[in-house]
C-alpha cells in the first residue's frame, strides 16, 4: 500500500467509527471527510463537487418533492384507513395492510410513508387489541423490500444509477432490479407472516395493556407552596396525590437527593424528576400546587389553551437536536412547542428534563402548536408519528392527490418506454405539479430532505478519493484472492455481505458508494460484465432489517413498537439471510 492510500484508509475508518458512534449528523460527518480529501489533494475540486451535479442524486432531490405532493392530500393513508377497517384478525389484517404497501414503496419514498401510516397502524392495533409491535416492524421491513422493486424505489438505487451514468456506463432500466427486487419481495412477506410474525415481541398483549398508553416518559414537576404535602414525608403524597409515578430523584437547590426513601420530607421549591405513563403524568399536573415544566423557561400551565395540543415525535438519527440538551436547542423558540416529557426505550433516564441530551430514537412529548404537525411533517430533526388532533392538511384534496399519482405514473411509463430519462422525466412532473398548483415553492423547499442531499452528495467525493488513491483497486484484488475459489457466486456472496455490513453499521446510500468502486474494480479484473455486481450493491444496500440505525424506516418505528435493540436482530437476521441466498442466486443465475 502507498501512503496516500494508508491515509485514505485511515480516514475512512475514521469516518465509518464517527458514523457507527453517532459523534454527529451522518451528512456533516461525511461532508466533513470529503473536505479533507480535498484540501490534502487526494481528490480535485471537481471531483469534490462532482456528487452535487450528479444525475442520480438530483433526480433523488426531485422525487422528494413528487413524493410529497402525493403524500400531502392523503390518499395512501386514506386508503389504508379503509382497508384497517375490515378487521378479520390480526394475520388477515397484515397481509391486506403490507401487500399494498409493498407496492406502494416501489414508487414512493418509504420514509414518508412509515411516517404517515404508524401512528394509523398504531391507533388500529390499540382498538382492536392487538399489539402495535406486531405490526411496526414488518411495516418497515415491507417497505424496503417494495423499494427494490424498481429504479425510484429507494434513493440507493438512483444513487447507484447515478454513478453508472458518471462513470459513463449504462444505469438501471426503470424495471430492471425488479428480477431481484420482487422474489425477495415475495419470500421476505411470506417470512413476515409466518416465522416473522412468531418471532415478533408482544410487547402489549394483554387488551387491558393496549388500551391504556403504558409507555413511560421522564417529566419533571416543581413543587410550590400550595401543595397539600408540603413539609410532609413523600410516601404520603405518593399514596394519595402522586399514584403510579415512580421518583427518581428531588432536585432541592443546588443539591440532588438520591435515592428518595419513603421518608424523604417534600419542601416547597423541590424540583421532582420521576417516570409515568401519558395518563399518570397528565393526573399529576391536575394537583394542586405542583406545576410541569417543559425543558425551557416556559411552565406547561403557560403553554396550555385552546392553541395547543399534544405531539408524539420520534427524534431523528439524522436530527440537528442529537447530542444536544433539551435546554440548549431553544425548543420553545425554534418549534413553537413545549418538552413535557422523554422517553427511551428501555432506558430510565436521570435528568432533569431540560438536560436531557437527545439520541436518536427517542420519543418526545410535546405541547405544541396546532400548526406544529403541518409546519414540520418534513423537518429532517424529527418524525411525528401521533398527535391527537391531526391537522385537515392531511386531507386536503384527494382529486389531485389522485393528480399526483397520476402524474407519477404518467412519467414512470415514459422512462419505461425511453422517452425520456429518469431525471427529464421528474424535473417535468415537479414543474407541471408548480404550474398546476398541487404544490407551491415553500412546500416544495419543505419536502427536500436537504441532509440527505448533503449525505448522497459528499459520499460520492469520498468514492472518488477510494479510487484515486488506489485503495479501492487494492480492495478489490484482496477480496477476489478470498473469493476466487468459491467462483462467481462467492464473489457475488462476500460483495453483498461486505455492503450489507456497511448499510447495517452506517448508511444505505453511504455503503453504495463506498462499495461501487470496488465492485467496478472487481469487475475489470475478473473481465467480466459489472451490472451483476453493481445489482448486488444496490440490492445489498437497501436490504438493512438487523439494526434499527441502518435505515431511517427502521428507527421511526422503534420508539412508537416500543422494541429492544435486539428485536430488531431476531427477527432481521433470518429474513437478511433469506434476502442474501435469494439474491446470490438470482444474481448468479442472471448475470453470470
Amino acid at each position: 500500500m502507498t501512503g496516500e492510500m494508508i491515509f485514505v484508509a485511515m480516514m475512512i475508518v475514521l469516518m465509518l467509527l464517527a458514523l457507527l458512534f453517532e459523534m454527529a449528523r451522518a451528512d456533516l460527518i461525511v461532508s466533513f471527510f470529503l473536505i479533507v480529501f480535498l484540501l490534502t489533494g487526494v481528490i480535485s475540486t471537481g471531483q469534490a463537487l462532482s456528487g452535487f451535479s450528479n444525475e442520480g442524486m438530483l433526480t433523488v432531490m426531485l422525487l422528494f418533492v413528487v413524493a410529497g405532493a402525493i403524500q400531502k392530500h392523503g390518499i395512501i393513508e386514506n386508503y389504508i384507513d379503509r382497508l384497517l377497517k375490515q378487521h378479520k384478525g390480526p394475520k388477515r389484517s397484515m397481509m391486506k395492510l403490507l401487500a399494498p404497501v409493498a407496492l406502494f414503496s416501489g414508487f414512493l419514498n418509504n420514509t414518508p410513508i412509515v411516517v404517515t401510516l404508524t401512528p394509523i397502524i398504531k391507533r388500529w392495533c390499540q382498538k382492536n387489541g392487538i399489539a402495535p409491535s406486531k405490526f411496526l416492524i414488518p411495516l418497515s421491513y415491507v417497505t424496503i423490500l417494495g423499494g427494490t422493486m424498481t429504479l425510484i424505489g429507494t434513493s440507493t438505487n438512483l444513487v447507484v444509477h447515478g454513478l453508472l451514468i458518471q462513470s459513463g456506463r449504462e444505469g438501471f432500466g426503470f424495471f430492471q432490479l425488479a428480477i431481484v427486487g420482487v422474489p425477495i419481495a415475495l419470500l421476505g412477506m411470506a417470512y413476515i407472516f409466518t416465522l416473522g410474525y412468531r418471532l415478533l415481541p408482544d410487547t402489549l398483549g394483554a387488551k387491558e395493556q393496549i388500551r391504556e398508553e403504558v409507555k413511560e416518559f421522564l417529566a419533571e414537576a416543581v413543587i410550590e407552596k400550595s401543595f397539600e404535602h408540603v413539609e410532609r414525608p413523600i410516601i404520603e403524597a405518593v399514596d394519595v396525590s402522586l399514584k403510579g409515578i415512580y421518583i427518581i430523584e428531588i432536585l432541592r437547590g443546588d443539591s440532588r437527593i438520591f435515592p428518595v426513601t419513603p421518608t424523604t420530607v417534600i419542601r416547597e421549591g423541590d424540583h421532582l424528576l420521576f417516570s409515568g405513563t401519558l395518563n399518570t403524568i397528565a393526573a399529576v399536573q391536575k394537583q394542586k400546587g405542583i406545576t410541569l415544566i417543559t425543558g425551557t423557561d416556559q411552565t406547561l400551565d403557560s403553554l396550555m389553551n385552546d392553541e395547543f395540543e399534544l405531539i408524539e415525535a420520534v427524534i431523528s438519527h439524522q436530527s440537528g437536536l442529537v447530542s444536544k440538551t433539551v435546554k440548549s436547542t431553544r425548543f420553545r423558540t425554534r418549534y413553537n412547542a413545549g418538552v413535557i416529557a422523554v422517553h427511551r426505550n428501555n432506558e430510565r433516564i436521570k435528568s432533569r428534563v431540560g438536560d436531557i441530551i437527545f439520541k436518536p430514537g427517542d420519543t418526545v412529548l410535546l405541547l405544541a402548536a396546532k400548526d406544529f404537525l403541518e409546519q414540520h411533517m418534513h423537518e429532517n430533526d424529527f418524525y411525528v408519528v401521533t398527535s391527537l388532533a391531526p391537522p385537515e392538511a392531511l386531507h386536503q384534496n384527494s382529486a389531485k392527490g389522485w393528480g399526483g399519482l397520476g402524474l407519477l405514473l404518467t412519467m414512470i411509463a415514459s422512462v419505461t418506454l425511453g422517452i425520456l430519462s429518469m431525471f427529464e422525466a421528474m424535473l417535468i412532473a415537479v414543474v407541471l405539479l408548480l404550474l398546476f398548483k398541487f404544490i407551491d415553492a415553500d412546500e416544495m423547499l419543505s419536502y427536500i430532505q436537504f441532509n440527505v442531499i448533503l449525505l448522497i452528495a459528499s459520499a460520492f467525493g469520498v468514492g472518488a478519493a477510494m479510487t484515486e488513491s488506489g485503495l479501492a483497486q487494492f480492495l478489490a484484488e484482496h477480496m477476489l484472492a478470498i473469493a476466487m475459489p468459491l467462483g462467481a457466486i462467492g464473489i457475488i456472496a462476500i460483495l453483498y455481505v461486505m455492503t450489507n455490513i456497511f448499510t447495517e453499521l452506517i448508511t444505505n446510500t453511504g455503503a453504495a458508494v463506498l462499495m461501487f468502486p470496488i465492485a467496478i474494480e472487481m469487475a475489470t479484473q475478473m473481465d467480466i460484465g459489472y451490472m451483476g455486481l453493481i445489482v448486488t450493491i444496490a440490492i445489498a444496500a437497501s436490504a438493512s432489517f438487523i439494526t434499527p440505525i441502518g435505515y431511517q424506516t427502521n428507527l421511526i418505528v422503534y420508539g412508537p413498537g416500543g422494541y429492544k435493540f435486539t428485536d430488531y436482530i431476531k427477527v432481521g437476521v433470518p429474513l437478511s439471510l433469506l434476502t442474501i441466498i435469494t439474491a446470490t442466486l438470482i444474481i448468479h443465475a442472471v448475470w453470470f
